[in-house]
């Protein structure tokens, strides 16, 4: 849903089969309190008053119930279902290729509880710095560990953060660094890193530790936990 601001698109990736899950099915399809995982990530998107466009990159054995859902829950108004690739890299570039705005976020399928003012402030700093991710700061001590299983460094915490999804980039820069790593064989991690590799910076805009990345069965368990929490908020609010 949207104001009319065409500033801004969103490309959702759900293109994996992790198997950290331990699951037949794919993590991002299953059920979270009688909806599809993924359904709540696309809802949260889509009654953002920022975002105008949604890709949704997936599988191609699911587009069809991908679709099928964007239709039952009445988001088929700015979402398009794009095929995906074999890397998640790859499919964030497909999703490229059909995003119309001139900035965009990327997102993980498998995170449905980002925060609405965490979506803003994600695009607010990129549009101010040119590209910003969310993040937070890292609570555990680190350890650099050799390949013998030994200690070799112990960085600092306060210098690290855990980093999170979204990231906001103006689409232009983020396609001609797609096309950068696809040139040099370079596969990264996440989306900012190929933004680096062209010397950008990329600001860290600080989130909260409740957008989780789905992808273990304990993650599901702390998932349920707060959608249930959230409700509960919800019915205290009304």
């Amino acid at each position: 849903m949207t104001d009319g601001n065409q500033e801004v698109g969103v490309i959702i990736v759900a293109a994996g089969r992790g198997t950290r899950m331990g699951t037949k099915e794919s993590k991002q399809y299953l059920m979270l309190k009688s909806k599809p995982i993924i359904v709540h990530t696309l809802e949260k998107f889509h009654q953002h008053p920022l975002i105008s466009q949604i890709v949704l990159v997936t599988g191609k054995a699911d587009i069809s119930r991908c679709e099928s859902w964007i239709k039952q829950y009445g988001l088929q108004d700015n979402v398009q279902v794009v095929e995906g690739g074999n890397e998640r890299q790859h499919s964030v570039y497909q999703g490229l290729r059909a995003i119309s705005t001139p900035w965009v976020l990327v997102h993980d399928g498998v995170r449905p509880f980002v925060a609405d003012e965490h979506i803003t402030s994600c695009f607010v700093t990129a549009k101010e710095y040119g590209a910003a991710v969310l993040a937070v700061p890292v609570k555990d001590t680190i350890k650099q560990v050799n390949e013998y299983g030994e200690v070799i460094d112990t960085p600092k915490r306060e210098s690290l953060w855990a980093i999170q999804t979204p990231q906001a980039f103006r689409a232009s820069d983020l396609v001609r660094a797609h096309e950068k790593a696809s040139l040099e064989g370079f596969v990264g991690t996440d989306d900012a890193m190929l933004i680096e590799r062209l010397g950008m910076q990329v600001k860290v805009v600080e989130g909260d530790y409740s957008n989780v990345k789905i992808t273990t069965p304990d993650d599901l368990i702390y998932a349920e936990f707060i959608t249930s929490r959230n409700n509960k908020g919800e019915l205290a609010n009304d």
